[in-house]
């Protein structure tokens, strides 16, 4: 299989049997894994500390830099596969539904150009 082909069910497997092999399971209870999304995300974030919006991209295109930032994404990435695959949350479900609800939110006569919250709306 090609990753740029992969699922999410088969990357949640993927992770399943990593995490099974070494016996994590008793470790992912799901404050411990929201920690872990919490803690990865916020590696991501300080790549681009104090940088202009010129910078942070020049970052993403840097060879050293842009592997950095796209393994803290992937870190990310796992923590949200291992939780959805450790307790049966289908994403794909989970976003659609999610997206729903934001375009209820933010009608686009109302939010298109707009940066406010919906309450502000």
């Amino acid at each position: 299989m090609a990753y740029s082909e992969a699922t999410l069910e088969q990357l949640k497997e993927e992770i399943r049997q990593f995490c099974e092999e070494r016996d994590w399971d008793k470790y992912h209870a799901p404050k411990e894994l929201a920690i872990g999304l919490v803690v990865e995300a916020s590696e991501l974030l300080e790549h681009f500390l104090a940088m202009s919006e010129e910078e942070q991209l020049e970052a993403l295109k840097d060879p050293k830099k842009g592997k950095e930032i796209r393994d803290e994404l992937a870190d990310s990435l796992y923590w949200v596969l291992r939780f959805s695959q450790k307790y049966g949350i289908n994403l794909t479900e989970a976003l659609h539904s999610k997206m729903e609800q934001n375009r209820r939110k933010y009608p686009i006569d109302k939010a298109k150009g707009s940066n406010k919250k919906y309450t502000e709306l």
